[in-house]
């Protein structure tokens, strides 16, 4: 009987996202057969209870097979994942994307749990079908240097690792040979990029060297920044690089200058709006998200209208709220706690607030003709993240313009041009 060949079932961000394409190819490449790899999240309480349940249920549905687990609540809780019935093995999470780990796991031993040296991650040949897809992540950084009091993830990915810059340059290379129109720069903390290199290169220095390396990359695009560290070479690519996409994600957290210092946050209110103006002032049509915590402990009322004034404050346009979840180990779980209810009325009030504001933007493209990377058949992103709905053909993974002439349940409608 031919045997399945290995699924992955992942959890968290964009960087597990990434990895586990890698995870796939390598277990398929080790001829690794048969088995669900579940690659787990640890950033909140929530996170960590659905990977368990999913792996309860993956068991139920799929008896014969080896149940692998990895990632970061993998990492940080290996006893009690590993005392699961359910569970077979388990891969520490700097060693997920190593091609021996798999083997050994095929040959029938446990995978090796030393650490590897960070590498970036290979990148697939695409091709245009449905399943394409639509963008390359590049890791060029993982770990974290910094402990904010309700984060938990620098103990499941370790201090802070780069990637050299010509190794990052290698890998933007093969993402445009591969045939990708748009590359997204990942990590765990990219602001801290190159701190532990021996010519410390700021995150600025390294993408503008490897842009002028590549230049026939269309789009480049980061993941979450801390707003306290973006350097001053990354400035003058916002001011004056087009193919560095005019949409930054922020990690901002709260607005209320109080809760981030509870938080350990390197930045406060002010130097948010400070960086939202100046980054207007040099690009006045960039976006904005945001990653944001309702129900922080100790957060009052007054400290969650802070919040939600320095979102409206700053244009905050695309937002990823979630309720505090208190994590075991993190200096936030011994503080006073907000109540449950209260953290998940204000995330939907936040929520809200971020669909008006979204709506808002889409609004303003009707009328406009946008250049669209088409992320599935019927739906593209345009330059500044806003997700809009196509009309017409067009191959998944490639770039289009499209004219966008009306808005449909807050969502600009574009006709793909002929």
């Amino acid at each position: 009987m031919e045997q399945a060949a290995p699924q992955i079932v992942t959890f968290g961000c964009r960087l597990n996202a990434a990895e586990s394409e890698l995870m796939q190819r390598q277990a398929a490449a080790a001829g690794l057969q048969n088995a669900i790899i579940v690659n787990t999240c640890a950033v909140t309480a929530e996170a960590e209870r659905q990977a368990r349940q999913s792996i309860r249920k993956l068991r139920a549905e799929n008896p014969d097979a080896r149940i692998i687990v990895t990632g970061c609540a993998a990492h940080i809780h290996p006893d009690s994942f590993a005392a699961m019935p359910e569970v077979d093995h388990l891969i520490a999470n700097d060693r997920k994307t190593v091609l021996e780990s798999f083997t050994a796991l095929r040959s029938g031993q446990d995978a090796p749990m030393d650490a590897e040296p960070l590498s970036a991650l290979d990148l697939p040949q695409r091709a245009d079908t449905a399943g394409a897809m639509q963008r390359a992540f590049i890791e060029v950084q993982n770990g974290c240097d910094h402990r904010c009091t309700f984060c938990i993830i620098p103990y499941g990915r370790g201090v802070s690792r780069s990637v050299p810059m010509g190794e990052v340059a290698q890998r933007l290379h093969a993402a445009v040979a591969a045939g990708y129109s748009e590359v997204v720069i990942t990590g765990v903390d990219i602001a801290s990029y190159g701190k532990d290199l021996p010519a410390q290169p700021s995150l600025g220095q390294m993408l503008r060297r490897v842009l002028a390396q590549v230049p026939d990359l269309p789009r480049l695009r980061l993941s979450s920044l801390d707003p306290a560290a973006v350097d001053e070479d990354l400035w003058g690519l916002i001011a004056s690089e087009p193919r560095l996409m005019p949409h930054l994600h922020l990690s901002l957290q709260a607005g209320d200058d109080l809760i981030l210092k509870r938080m350990k946050r390197r930045h406060l209110r002010d130097d948010v709006i400070a960086l939202c103006d100046r980054a207007r002032h040099l690009r006045p049509d960039i976006t904005f998200g945001a990653d944001i915590i309702t129900g922080f402990p100790t957060e009052s009322d007054a400290m969650f209208a802070q919040t939600r004034d320095l979102v409206r404050q700053c244009g905050l346009t695309w937002l990823h709220v979630f309720p505090y979840s208190a994590r075991t180990g993190t200096p936030a779980a011994k503080m006073p706690q907000v109540h449950g209810t209260k953290r998940k009325e204000r995330a939907e009030q936040l929520r809200a607030d971020g669909m008006a504001a979204s709506a808002a933007h889409h609004a303003t493209l009707v009328g406009q003709a946008v250049e669209v990377l088409v992320e599935q058949q019927g739906l593209g992103c345009t330059p500044h993240f806003a997700k809009i709905v196509l009309e017409g053909h067009a191959p998944v993974g490639r770039l289009v313009m499209a004219e966008c002439y009306t808005l449909r349940d807050g969502q600009a409608v574009a006709r793909v041009r002929g």
